[in-house]
């Protein structure tokens, strides 16, 4: 059997875990919860938290339904992100094709004719919590425990943070993930560790499985990957790069920043950016090639007009950008560049184009003047979804205090046209 174009190798290789123990194919896949009867049930009304053990989940009937689909060349519903880019033009099915493809083989003999398989996976995105320092603007409470107390202060409260799901969730996740994970460490079933969060270098897992599995002499087997916002590179006297990161493999650190200076600390609630920069340029001693350092930028409205900065720091630095576009599930999402008119932004866009050569940005711009703005994506709803986004922006800004939104917009015509709308809740 030829591979399928379509083939993604990571439902047979990977596994994810969300803060809230959602289970799903990967980060960017798009699988509602309520269709594997775990998480909480939105679908119903009953906020019944049932959520999954990995043994569950591994062959049950959606993933073995992603499987086949795959296997005859088909694109699964759940894999709209990567299909049409809607983060980056790096998409996840090429990473994991790549990354397993000595893997290919094995899927063959052991996927049965209904998906099935027998293989265990060895690649892991398990977010322990969503332990956070930082309360970045296009984040939210799912991600970042900052972001939950500042929510719960305000009174929202969503179904998985009511009391008793929130410590059934914590229950689940100290007796089931844990002992999940530890027997895949102590199994040596772990090829590929994504340490994403919340805040990854916050989790006591992170320290502790690392230190186990270098310890049990799996280090040089692994590639560990790591999204993190680099406020810190040691815990209890481990230092990152000298107790971790020289003794593995292979890694990666992905360090997230959206803007240079003020911009940035204003994007990334939270952020010290010279503390940022000395932490980021330390890493880049131990690397061994461009790759291992990467600026992680994400395309929010303000940072358009960082973009020239980011790609001035990563020239002064001599490393590469992961550029992607903030991912937003509605329209009232102003952080997002696809919140403005199609006019202003396809302006700024050419602007930028004419003075940016990176070809990761120039690249993400194209992408982005292809795709629907949320005007074009949501005629009916737009007008009272563009006033309700101007007012939470508002509130934030006011509850944050310091820089506000509208001190980053750069372009006269919108800051004309943010100044245009009436903010009505």
């Amino acid at each position: 059997m030829n591979k399928p174009e379509n083939l993604c190798l990571a439902p047979w290789t990977h596994t994810y875990l969300s803060p809230q123990t959602e289970r799903r194919l990967c980060c960017a896949s798009r699988e509602p919860a309520q269709n594997f009867k775990q998480y909480i049930d939105t679908k119903e009304g009953t906020n019944e938290y049932n959520p999954q053990t990995l043994e569950e989940y591994w062959n049950g009937e959606n993933i073995r339904r992603i499987r086949m689909q795959m296997l005859n060349n088909e694109v699964p519903p759940e894999c709209v992100v990567c299909d049409k880019k809607l983060l980056n033009n790096d998409v996840y099915r090429d990473y994991f094709t790549h990354l397993f493809a000595h893997k290919w083989e094995d899927v063959i003999v052991n996927t049965d004719y209904d998906g099935y398989t027998s293989m265990k996976p060895v690649s892991w995105d398990y977010r322990f919590s969503n332990l956070c320092n930082f309360k970045c603007r296009m984040c939210g409470p799912m991600l970042s425990s900052s972001w939950e107390t500042e929510a719960r202060k305000q009174g929202k409260i969503e179904p998985w943070m009511e009391p008793s799901v929130k410590k059934s969730i914590e229950n689940f996740q100290s007796t089931v993930v844990e002992e999940e994970f530890s027997q895949a460490v102590e199994e040596h079933r772990i090829e590929e560790i994504y340490w994403v969060g919340g805040e990854p270098l916050m989790y006591d897992q992170h320290w502790k499985y690392m230190q186990r599995i270098i310890e049990l002499g799996d280090g040089q087997g692994l590639y560990a990957r790591y999204n993190t916002n680099l406020s810190r590179v040691s815990y209890k006297g481990i230092d990152l790069y000298d107790d971790i990161l020289s003794k593995i493999r292979d890694w990666q650190i992905c360090a997230s920043i959206d803007g240079t200076g003020a911009v940035g600390e204003y994007i990334r609630t939270g952020l010290k950016y010279n503390e940022w920069l000395e932490y980021f340029k330390r890493g880049i001693k131990y690397s061994r090639n461009r790759r291992m350092m990467r600026i992680d930028f994400t395309l929010t409205t303000p940072g358009l007009f960082e973009l020239e900065n980011i790609c001035k720091l990563s020239d002064e630095l001599g490393v590469d950008i992961l550029a992607k576009v903030v991912f937003a599930f509605d329209p009232t999402i102003a952080m997002s560049p696809l919140f403005l008119p199609r006019d202003i932004l396809d302006a700024i866009i050419d602007k930028l184009l004419t003075k940016i050569g990176h070809t990761v940005i120039v690249d993400m711009l194209n992408n982005l003047r292809n795709r629907p703005t949320f005007e074009q994506e949501y005629p009916d709803t737009y007008l009272k979804a563009r006033s309700n986004g101007k007012n939470r922006i508002n509130k934030m800004d006011k509850l944050r205090g310091g820089m506000c939104f509208e001190d980053t917009l750069r372009d006269s015509d919108l800051l004309n046209w943010w100044r245009s709308i009436d903010a009505v809740d």
